[in-house]
């Protein structure tokens, strides 16, 4: 076994975790979308593991659904980066936002195809 590591790096490590514990925070105070997906990810998860055949299924099932969640944070985040630099339309953050809007898209359409074929399998 190695050394343990610099107390340092444990001291990164925890501030890390409560950086995105306080992100975690901020979306579900702020962002409908992101609440309404974490229900929908808390209702599916336990159908995933029982409608799941085996590992692999259950996998797959999990893996769009936590995608979805990912995609969400990270487009939330644009979007509030984007609101911050000002409130006046401008062409270049439109697009930002229509792009992270269609990563959510992409993401959820995954969910409904691997579900689909998973179940249908």
């Amino acid at each position: 076994m190695g050394k343990p590591p610099p107390v340092n790096e444990l001291k990164r490590i925890v501030n890390a975790a409560n950086y995105s514990r306080a992100g975690l925070k901020a979306a579900f105070r702020y962002e409908a979308a992101f609440r309404t997906e974490l229900l929908l990810a808390a209702i599916l998860a336990p159908l995933a593991l029982w409608l799941g055949d085996n590992g692999i299924e259950r996998v797959v099932l999990l893996s769009g659904l936590f995608l979805v969640l990912v995609v969400e944070l990270l487009n939330s985040a644009v979007e509030a980066v984007v609101d911050r630099i000002g409130p006046e339309h401008h062409e270049l953050s439109g697009r930002a936002k229509d792009i992270g809007s269609a990563a959510v898209f992409v993401a959820t359409l995954y969910v409904a195809i691997s579900w689909t074929l998973v179940l249908a399998g």
